[in-house]
């Protein structure tokens, strides 16, 4: 078995990496700091399945680069699609499991403006 070693990344590749970094933690917040747009405006856009295909395309549209980086690293499709699959997986655990759990229901909220309880998060 022979190993590889791999060359030190350069400063401007390590840039690039935190910068890809943060990119995708503003993406995985980018959901909490939409409802915050607005009570009518933030329920009406993001309760329900409204919100959850649209954050599906966004995070489905926002992973086309890595995707694409997975593609090029291993030469195949399988990889790609192994990781769209754990997104999909992952995407509907958090939106049909761990979204009513906390919410304490089933049934998805109603678009509106009162916000009971919402102080309690901040």
């Amino acid at each position: 078995m022979t190993s590889i070693a791999l060359e030190p990344r350069s400063l401007a590749g390590r840039a690039w990496s935190g910068l890809l970094a943060a990119w995708g933690a503003f993406l995985g917040l980018l959901p909490h700091v939409l409802h915050h747009v607005g009570p009518l405006a933030g329920a009406a856009l993001l309760a329900g399945a409204t919100g959850r295909v649209l954050f599906a395309a966004i995070g489905s549209v926002a992973a086309i680069p890595f995707l694409r980086r997975l593609h090029r690293r291993f030469g195949t499709w399988r990889a790609p699609a192994i990781a769209l699959a754990l997104f999909a997986a992952m995407f509907s655990l958090s939106s049909f499991v761990i979204g009513p759990a906390i919410s304490g229901g089933d049934a998805p909220a109603q678009p509106g403006i009162e916000q009971d309880g919402h102080e309690q998060h901040h």
